[in-house]
């Protein structure tokens, strides 16, 4: 029932955010671009147990407003179930496997309030990729195991605060949806995923540090 709650917020605000982003869009595309770079770890669940799942994304952003990209994301942790295999000799034996996924995920980020330290913002990812059980702990995708395929919907909120230009701190949740599949990889992936992060913006620190350079002078200034 929680998560179904979840579920109803979410799409409450996405709603919400929905008519200001159709407004908007048109006048966020009229500026300049700046890349968007960086790395993520989320926290999810699987029947119960905690883990995580580390990503890296690439792409650009306009005016901290917009934010389009992609890039990959893994599991982190070691999550196992025991499977029982007939060996050579024919005799039945437990052995343990872990649970692997990985996938490539496209994102979109939009700002729907801010003010000047605080900032709320509607993320929704979906990702393509695969997900298997495996012998070994360290992720191996090149492995015999049998892949299933995956296909991911993660809508979420985002909120972060800004204590300087350049420094801020932050945290986001979201749901993960899974496509089901035959062997029920899919029913262990859906889950809520949250994460808290601390934020620096490397170009506001050379536009603070270096107000009278050529780059801050066509690109900047630093701006809250």
């Amino acid at each position: 029932m929680k998560n179904y709650l979840f579920i109803y917020l979410l799409f409450f605000l996405f709603l919400k955010s929905k008519a200001q982003f159709l407004d908007t869009l048109h006048d966020v595309f009229k500026n300049k671009s700046s890349i968007d770079a960086r790395l993520e770890s989320r926290n999810s669940f699987i029947s119960n147990q905690l883990i995580s799942v580390t990503g890296v994304r690439l792409g650009v952003a306009y005016q901290r407003k917009l934010r389009i990209g992609g890039g990959i994301s893994w599991m982190k942790s070691n999550y196992s179930n025991d499977f029982i295999i007939q060996n050579e000799i024919g005799n039945t034996e437990t052995i343990k496997k872990y649970l692997k996924f990985a996938y490539l995920c496209y994102y979109i980020d939009f700002v729907f309030y801010k003010t000047k330290r605080w900032q709320l913002s509607i993320p929704i990812q979906v990702g393509t990729g695969l997900a298997w059980f495996q012998r070994a702990k360290q992720i191996n995708i090149y492995s015999n195991e049998k892949k299933s395929f995956l296909l991911l919907y993660e809508p979420g909120i985002t909120a972060q605060f800004k204590i300087f230009k350049w420094f801020g701190l932050g945290a986001d949740i979201a749901y993960r949806f899974t496509l089901k599949n035959n062997n029920k990889i899919g029913d262990k992936l859906n889950s809520p995923t949250y994460s808290f992060k601390i934020l620096i913006w490397f170009d506001q620190i050379f536009y603070e540090g270096f107000p009278k350079n050529k780059i801050t002078k066509k690109y900047g200034p630093a701006v809250w």
